[in-house]
């Protein structure tokens, strides 16, 4: 039996402009983020609004010319000690969207902040010649999930190929472009992905996630829902500031 919902279970809260999203003591988790990054083991999941302008976080007066130093920086000045993940993003925390969706006890949950002005097509050359941009450059889509299943490795590297799949035809359907020319984009150059499960021993184990299992399924339609909703806050939110 499948189930659908924005409200999620996951205990969280909006601190300033950081989401805070703790993960019941310690869950594996594989992210691109860029503090805490690849596989590893950790208690919270940090998304911090930044200035879209500037290397300087937000109110924070941390200096952020090593994203990795200043995100663990601003956990410890948040009272977290314990092992994090963090991500960066120009799109205010009033934009949080979340989804859950459940099918026999098995769950998946999904926080995101959504932003495109910097959409762009997989495969499309860089700009400056590539330079590399600003990891907190405005327009970011960060997307983070937690479930109760666990899953092998090579399946928490299925579970980011499906969060990109599902991700790239929201933008599709919706007709997002690159900002670089005339193409149906397929995310932004900025975007992190968040896969949290469960330690091996504490929830069923999962050795493939693709889109032709159950946890792909879920997995895939929270991140349609969340990117769906992310994306219309985010056009209201332009809408608003233009």
């Amino acid at each position: 039996m499948k189930k659908h919902a924005t409200q999620v279970y996951s205990r969280y809260r909006v601190r300033g402009q950081t989401l805070v999203i703790e993960l019941e003591g310690r869950k594996r988790v594989l992210s691109s983020a860029p503090q805490g990054g690849g596989f590893r083991v950790a208690s919270y999941i940090l998304n911090h609004q930044v200035d879209a302008q500037s290397s300087v976080p937000g109110t924070q007066s941390l200096s952020c010319r090593n994203p990795a130093s200043c995100l663990r920086e601003l956990a410890v000045s948040m009272g977290i000690h314990a092992s994090t993940v963090g991500l960066m993003t120009a799109v205010p925390m009033t934009q949080v969207v979340t989804a859950r969706a459940a099918s026999d006890g098995l769950w998946v949950e999904c926080f995101a902040t959504v932003g495109v002005t910097n959409a762009v097509r997989a495969g499309e050359w860089p700009p400056g010649g590539g330079a590399g941009n600003r990891l907190f450059k405005a327009g970011t889509i960060n997307l983070m999930l937690i479930t109760n299943g666990s899953l092998s490795q090579s399946a928490m590297v299925g579970a980011v190929q499906v969060v990109t799949e599902a991700k790239s035809g929201v933008l599709r359907d919706h007709g997002v472009l690159s900002c670089q020319s005339s193409a149906a984009a397929t995310g932004t150059g900025t975007d992190a992905v968040v896969i949290a499960c469960s330690l091996r021993g504490q929830g069923t184990w999962h050795i493939y996630s693709g889109t032709h299992t159950v946890m792909g399924a879920l997995i895939g339609q929270v991140v349609t829902d969340c990117v769906t909703d992310g994306l219309a806050k985010a056009r209201a939110w332009q809408e608003s500031h233009q």
